[in-house]
């Protein structure tokens, strides 16, 4: 057993055996001792954590909220400024140390059985003592189990596969070449309309950033992941330093709103807080978290439970970040500021352009957008790349999965070869505050669900243990932003160029890892620099024969390189940065 492992036996082996002693006292409902229970836990290590979760909740600890839009443990920390869900719902120590029903348990337990969860319902009853029943049924109250059984019957029992679209054609876009769906248009001239939306105040940035970095053997939020070529800062740091040079570049105060997950909050947080921010004012940033949804079982519906005193639950997609924005305060808290646009864009691709004029110009003021919700897209690199595509459907902008698209569409392609359906979605919107707030306010005009079939490992009521499916037992619903472009009065596409804006860090190798995102930091600094003049060595295959990081507060476009003092050339194999 190595060094770290003698470490931390103690603090997994503690609270188990702390609570076989507390086991018949706490579930007197169960059958099988709690001994033989403990011991089956073992054989799966991460339900090693719940002995400790559950004895937290018989001491009346408090106990995750569910939906995890509350803030109150970012607000408690003393040395934070930062605006936050909890300055708007705020709660103090008491509630949070007992939770306060709004509904009995016997109540409970009735709506239970008329969305048709009875077995969770007779679980709910049996569960000891009071605190720890509390603190199970506060987060079935954070499900909204007044449309629970509307979505198990339309995503579970009686599923049915969506229609086939009638009509579906390319989506128009605003090319690169300066021809859009209406003729030219002039770049400067919307370059220049998205500069005053800046400098006056009314852009925000948006960044959704619920992720871990799991798939790329970094344990801890993706954003903390070190992404950059030499120095490797962060994913948050580059971010932070682009928003500080457009800051600086345009006179302004830019507002940055961070989306975490229940999973990756507090850890996201302290992250800022050692960083002291990277250099951002900490009063400009604001944290939240998104929802979740139950984890439903695959046949019959029910809530699925992680362990014996926690739902099983799932984040509820990018799509949830509208009622994140909401049920937090950012909303309020962007009206208050004076801001009318955000900047969207997700945590995995260090070369988001977190503040474009051109694209904000456009999408504010171009004749064809309403200013509620445009999106940016590059040229597919293949037919079969695994983004999602900007088509035409029946007369409306939606974007299609790239598993959705039927694959003679996906291979069709124009007269001089290039593919007919190339509108590649990056995950970059431009939305408009008050499209957020009508979409919230029309029931017509909510996002839909999408539903996906997975393996959860869960607890079984029924028998009082552990189970870890061989095959996909569970449907995970979640919404995707991208759903309410139709919903835009006239929503537009933009395309921007792939190594400018499109360098992702999504897999440990191979097609968008962090070698190839770095590849791509390094081919766009070396075009900036030979935009101003500097000579840089190239291989054969196209990629940099040197090794180049610009930081942000450096330049976050080439224009940017026309004061800084640069060298002539750049010789093979060089490290550089600037």
């Amino acid at each position: 057993m190595s060094g770290q492992a003698r470490r931390q036996a103690p603090q997994i082996a503690g609270p188990i055996d702390r609570l076989g002693t507390k086991w018949p006292s706490m579930m007197s409902t169960w059958s099988r001792s709690a001994p033989a229970l403990i011991a089956s836990w073992q054989s799966v290590p991460r339900l090693a954590k719940s002995a400790a979760r559950i004895e937290g909740a018989m001491s009346g600890r408090e106990s995750e909220s569910v939906n995890g839009s509350s803030m109150q443990e970012c607000s408690a920390r003393a040395s934070w400024s930062m605006y936050d869900a909890a300055e708007n719902h705020d709660q103090n120590e008491e509630s949070r140390t007992m939770p306060q029903m709004s509904t009995t348990i016997d109540q409970l337990c009735q709506r239970l059985e008329d969305c048709g969860q009875a077995a969770l319902s007779r679980y709910l009853q049996g569960v000891t003592p009071e605190k720890a029943q509390n603190a199970f049924a506060e987060q079935i109250q954070a499900i909204d189990l007044g449309d629970l059984q509307t979505l198990v019957k339309r995503y579970v029992t009686g599923y049915q596969s969506p229609p086939t679209p009638g009509s579906v054609k390319p989506a128009p876009y605003y090319a690169l070449d300066g021809t859009g769906p209406s003729g030219v248009w002039a770049r400067d001239e919307y370059q220049a309309k998205g500069e005053q939306l800046i400098k006056a105040g009314k852009v925000a940035c948006f960044t959704v950033a619920g992720g871990q970095g799991s798939r790329l053997g970094y344990d801890g939020p993706k954003g903390c992941y070190p992404t950059s070529c030499v120095n490797e800062k962060s994913l948050f740091q580059l971010f932070a330093e682009s928003i500080r040079k457009n800051e600086l570049k345009h006179d302004c105060v830019i507002p940055w709103y961070i989306m975490t997950s229940p999973l990756n909050h507090e850890a996201t947080v302290s992250f800022f807080e050692q960083h002291d921010c990277f250099g951002l004012q900490r009063d400009q940033i604001m944290f939240f978290k998104q929802g979740v949804m139950p984890s439903l079982n695959a046949q019959s519906g029910d809530m699925l439970l992680s362990d014996p005193m926690h739902l099983a639950t799932n984040p509820d997609g990018h799509g949830g970040s509208f009622k994140a924005l909401h049920a937090s305060g950012a909303i309020d808290d962007m009206k208050r500021r004076g801001i009318e646009h955000i900047s969207y864009f997700q945590v995995d691709n260090p070369h988001s352009n977190v503040v474009d004029p051109v694209f904000l110009g456009l999408h504010a003021f171009a004749p064809d957008s309403s200013g509620e919700f445009s999106s940016k897209m590059v040229a597919k690199a293949r037919w079969d790349e695994k983004v999602g595509v900007f088509c035409d459907v029946d007369g409306a902008t939606q974007v299609i999965e790239y598993s959705d698209l039927d694959e003679d569409l996906a291979k069709q392609t124009e007269a001089n070869g290039r593919l007919s359906f190339n509108a590649g979605s990056i995950a970059i919107h431009a939305i408009g505050v008050s499209f957020i707030e009508r979409v919230l306010g029309d029931a017509d005009a909510s996002l839909p669900f999408h539903r996906a079939l997975k393996k959860v490992a869960h607890f079984d009521i029924a028998t009082g243990r552990p189970v870890e499916p061989d095959t996909n037992n569970a449907v995970k619903l979640e919404k995707f932003v991208f759903d309410a472009i139709p919903i835009a009065q006239r929503s537009i596409v933009v395309e921007t160029d792939r190594v400018e804006e499109f360098a992702p860090v999504k897999n440990a190798t191979g097609t968008d890892s962090i070698e190839s995102s770095k590849e791509l930091q390094s081919l766009r600094a070396a075009r900036w620099l030979g935009a101003n003049g500097v000579s840089v060595p190239m291989n054969s295959d196209g990629t940099v024969n040197a090794t180049i990081e610009i930081s942000p507060l450096t330049a976050v476009g080439p224009d940017d390189l026309a004061s800084v003092e640069l060298p002539e050339s750049i010789q093979p194999g060089q490290t550089v940065v600037l």
